[in-house]
Parts: C-alpha cells; structure tokens; sequence
C-alpha cells in the first residue's frame, strides 16, 4: 500500500487490495497510477492487471494458489446466506465443486445454469432442468432450485432475481463457481438492471479473474458477494492461448453435427481431442462443440500419423507457436451401457449408442468422461 495513505482500497474489477509494492502479487498498481487517483479523490480503482485485461485483453498471472481461493470460500459456511451456484451448462461437468457442501454448511444452495443460449432450442428447458438437477445430485449437491440464464445475453434476469428473491429471504447472497462458468457477468448484469452501471468487474475467457471477495451492496443492508473462482486444472481453458480459446468457447447456439462413426473411425475435433471408435453395433455419433471448431474423420489405423502430420494445420486449435509446446493427448477407454456423451471437459461433447466401445483423447491433465446424453433423442 503506498506511503500516502493508510486506508486500504481494493480493485473494483477483481476484489484484491491494491498494493504497489510486488508487480507478481494480486492487486499490483504502480505508485504513480495510485497517487493520480488519490488525488483525483477517487475510490473505483482497477489494479493493473484489471486494466490491462479489460482494456488490451491481456492476462497478467498473479500468485494465488487453489488453497487460497478455497480458504476465502470456506468463509461462507460461517455466513447465514443464499449459495447461488452458477455453473457453465455447455461444460457442466467442469462446472462442479467438489465438496461444495463442506463450504456452504447448512446454507441453501440455488442452482444457476449459465450460458442456456448456446444450447440447441430444441432442447426442452424443462427436461433440462432435470437434467442438470440429476448430475449435480450425483456430486452431493442438493440445490433447491435449478434455474437458466444467459449472462451474456440478459436472458431471463428477472426470474432469476424473482428466485433469489424467494430463497434469500432477507439474507446475504454469496455467487460461487468454478473459473469461466461467468459468474461476474452475471452479477455485472444485475447490477446493471438495477443501478445502470455496466461492466463494474472484470470478466474475461481467461481463468480465474476474479482474485478475492467483491461485495455488493444490496437495497435491504445486505450484499451479495462475488467469489473468487475455483480453478479446475482439468479445464481446456488452461491448455490453450486466447486466441484458440475464441475456437472452442461456444458465444453461440452450437449446431450439433452427425456422423456416421463405425468401427475403426476416428473423429478428430480440432487438434485438442479426438474420439476413436472401438467397437459399436450402432455407428452413430452428435457432436456438440463450438460451430467453428474443425472436425475431421479418419480412419484409427493412420490417426497417429495424421496429427502428426497436420496439427497446428488441417485441425486446429493449436495454432502458431503454440504447437510445439502443446501437451501429448492421453488416451481413455470407456464402455457405454445406454446411450452417453463422451465429455472432453471444457470442450464439449459427443454422444455416443449404448453398448459402444470407444476411446476420447485429450491434452495431458484434461479431463475425458462418460455421462448420460444430455440431449437423447429417443
């Protein structure tokens, strides 16, 4: 904290306390940046690291561990508060926190699924709800609502306040999720429903943008809190640069793609995964990724010769630079029983016919795995 003041002020885009003494630590701004706003009497600062993502779209590291984003959410089970849950219902499985009871104690939990506007329309929300309130079930989590929005969008904003309104009952809300399910999206559209101020905190593609604690006041005395992130390792968001992230990040409704997957085939999806067929009596296979992902089929015999030879080229993501420092893809087998997605964690999925062998590949630390088919058309 500079020399010039001994209160302590924090960045209103990412919640850390401003400091100027360690450029690598949360809430860096340089001296001279303080002092300017110090004497212009204001209180809405950004930390260096804030300004340069929101202004140039540049991520600038922070020293802040796993441990410590869990120590400032283990807060929430002192607090008598509403949990609002958000999770990124494209990467639902990539969404989940484990052990999330152990954080909010005796709290109610609301499930928010963000991001439904890149979902198929035919997809019925209903059914989906019941969907995702099944999965997160499965973790332990037991939500007392499921509610769908689009951050991004606006959509259906008052009825999530209308809920949060219904369960809060006078108390504090606190919003967790993992990194990049757009958590503070979310609140920064609320806030501009509500107050018309747009944009207060930082968001980005990247990772773990929010760094401590944000606290917004609310009409009755009470706040609703922005938690940091909990960082999921196993995400494709760690894996690649921003700009392939722009490849594999769905900004709209995805259209899922058919293909007619027998024994043998391999379906690559970009150069970050792909999927062989082992055995299958039904050859089939959806494809629920990014519309501008790449896809291309081959047969398994020639798929190793075939990413070698054309990574970073014919199917990409990676791209540029990035190829030779990407990670090897790590093979995983699994057996269908009914009709499953075949999820690459951050990526997206394809659904496989029951009774199929298959194996998905994925970067090295990249979660691969088998649920039941979010969308099953029978």
């Amino acid at each position: 904290m500079s020399e010039t003041t001994q209160e302590t002020l924090y960045c209103i885009g990412c919640g850390a306390a401003i400091q100027t003494t360690d450029a690598t630590a949360a809430g860096y701004t340089p001296a001279s940046a303080l002092r300017k706003a110090l004497e212009s009497d204001t209180r809405d600062l950004y930390c260096q690291r804030c300004f340069r993502l929101r202004h140039y779209n540049e991520i600038v590291p922070v020293a802040l561990s796993d441990d410590d984003f869990r120590h400032l959410l283990a807060t929430i089970r002192e607090a008598n508060a509403l949990v609002v849950y958000v999770v990124d219902i494209f990467d639902l499985n990539g969404s989940i926190i484990p052990g999330l009871q152990r954080f909010v104690g005796d709290n109610p939990v609301l499930l928010v699924g963000n991001k439904e506007d890149v979902l198929p329309r035919q997809l019925r929300r209903t059914k989906l709800r019941e969907w995702m309130n099944q999965q997160v079930r499965a973790q332990g989590i037991k939500p007392v609502d499921v509610a769908l929005t689009s951050a991004k969008k606006g959509h259906a904003i008052d009825d999530l306040l209308a809920l949060i309104e219904k369960y809060r009952r006078g108390r504090d809300v606190y919003v967790v999720g993992v990194t990049n399910v757009g958590k503070s999206t979310l609140i920064n559209r609320i806030i501009a429903n509500n107050t018309g101020l747009k944009d207060l905190i930082t968001t980005s593609r990247f990772p773990g943008t929010t760094l401590d604690k944000i606290e917004i006041p609310l009409d009755d005395g009470h706040k609703m809190v922005d938690t940091p992130g909990i960082i999921h390792p196993e995400q494709m968001a760690h894996v690649l640069n921003g700009d392939d992230l722009k490849l594999v990040s769905p900004q709209k409704e995805i259209r899922p793609k058919g293909y007619q997957l027998g024994n043998g085939q391999t379906l690559f999806l970009g150069g970050v995964a792909r999927l062989d067929i082992i055995d299958t009596i039904k050859p089939a296979g959806t494809v629920y990724v990014d519309n501008n992902l790449p896809l291309h089929r081959t047969r398994t015999e020639n798929a190793d010769n075939f990413y070698t030879k054309h990574v970073g080229e014919l199917i990409t993501p990676p791209t540029g630079d990035a190829v030779k420092n990407f990670p090897p893809l790590v093979r995983h087998e699994f057996k269908t029983t009914a009709t499953s997605d075949v999820v690459f964690e951050g990526l997206g999925w394809v659904t496989v016919p029951a009774d199929t062998r298959v194996a998905g590949w994925a970067p090295k630390g990249v979660d691969v795995l088998t649920r039941p088919a979010m969308i099953n058309k029978k």
